[in-house]
């Protein structure tokens, strides 16, 4: 990874920052005014099938972003910087769609479109962070802020969106947030124009894609993503199936939010401290500690503690292995890789949530299931990854 000057790595990151705030605040505004649809009206209590349903219709965007998007990105003229104009501007193309639809079938298109394009951004968000930083020591703490811009953006812009839904209804709302896109594609045009030859159809083998760490890493980013999606479930099936106020389950689903927010504060002191390898094993260990200590403990409580540390850890995680990626990955395919990871860990979240929905488990058996997977990860980990193992020191690119 080349050197870049002070001055200019800082322009060029309060670039991305500020039209990563702008995507986000689309995007949750988007959300918000659909969230009393028909499409987002999943409830705990419907049947299993309802809910596998949804799973695979939320994983089939990943499935497109992998085969023909990622590579797509690393070989379109123009460079990443084109493929962020182009995504706004198609985002308020697709909202414009969903405020003449949102009250029939025809909103799935639109809903299916808007899904595609947001895992399209953050692909291409992703390969465009080590072009705004000056080293790898770097990347940890960029991923990081732009995690909480997301999440703070996100948050400030949805107070608005939620009065105008009430005042005016989901068509104003939408076109609210179609007002970001359009900021975000005036604002994209001042990235930097970071772009890779056409190679990017070769196998991950063959994309510099060569580091041990990476392969071992994204193995142990997919458990994670299966134990979110896992613990998400089986926490609401458990709590639903057992009675629970549903206090219990607020709480456990807003914590669990809000702890990714704090995942991405403390990422960057971690960084300081230990190396990203070092940072993943933790993201690891933490939720196999905590599982396993649920298990004698029992009650709700245990239910609410483990969606905060199994979110928390997961945004350390995916710290963590991003900058592994940004790192070790050559510059030519880094999207087309990213894209290959996202829908592998998107797959291991669909997985993670099928299981408490295919099996009915109580509580103490869901987290004793739990530990154990994490676990088995842990020790894979942290017997594979070489900064864990040795005192070999990882060349950058």
């Amino acid at each position: 990874m080349m050197a870049v000057p002070a001055q200019r790595q800082h322009s060029r990151f309060q670039s991305l920052a500020i039209t990563h705030a702008v995507m986000t605040a689309g995007e949750a505004s988007m959300v918000l005014a659909l969230a009393d649809s028909f499409f987002f009206d999943v409830d705990l209590d419907a049947a299993r099938s309802r809910l596998l349903a949804f799973l695979l219709l939320g994983f089939a965007p990943f499935l497109m972003v992998n085969a023909k998007l990622g590579p797509m990105i690393d070989r379109l003229r123009g460079g990443r910087r084109a493929m962020v104009v182009g995504l706004a501007i198609s985002r308020v193309g697709v909202q414009i769609g969903m405020i003449f639809t949102a009250d029939g079938i025809a909103l799935f298109p639109f809903v299916f479109a808007a899904l595609v394009l947001q895992k399209t951004y953050a692909v291409t968000k992703q390969a465009i962070v080590p072009s705004v930083v000056r080293n790898a020591s770097d990347l940890v703490e960029a991923n990081s802020k732009l995690g909480r811009i997301a999440t703070l953006t996100g948050a400030f812009a949805v107070v608005p969106a939620a009065g105008i839904q009430q005042l005016l209804g989901t068509g104003a709302t939408l076109f609210y947030g179609a007002v970001f896109f359009v900021a975000a594609a005036v604002l994209a045009t001042r990235l930097p124009q970071a772009h890779a030859n056409r190679s990017a159809s070769e196998p991950l083998a063959e994309r510099g894609v060569k580091s041990s760490d990476v392969h071992v890493g994204w193995i142990a980013m997919t458990v994670l993503r299966f134990a979110q999606g896992f613990t998400l479930f089986q926490v609401a099936l458990w709590f639903r199936s057992s009675a629970a106020s549903p206090l219990w389950l607020a709480a456990a689903v807003g914590l669990g939010a809000l702890a990714p927010f704090v995942g991405n504060t403390v990422g960057p002191w971690l960084r300081r401290k230990t190396e990203v390898e070092r940072m993943l094993a933790a993201g690891l260990a933490l939720p196999a500690i905590a599982a396993g200590g649920a298990v004698f403990v029992g009650g709700y409580l245990v239910g609410v503690v483990l969606s905060v540390v199994v979110n928390f850890s997961g945004s350390i995680g995916r710290l963590a292995f991003e900058s592994i990626v940004q790192r070790d990955v050559a510059e030519r395919s880094r999207a087309a890789t990213f894209a290959w990871f996202e829908t592998r860990f998107q797959f291991g979240w669909v997985a993670g949530a099928a299981v408490p929905i295919l099996v009915e488990m109580s509580g103490t058996v869901g987290i004793a299931y739990l530990a154990a997977v994490l676990v088995a990860a842990l020790v894979s980990y942290v017997a594979g990854a070489r900064p864990l193992t040795s005192d070999v020191t990882v060349t950058t690119h």
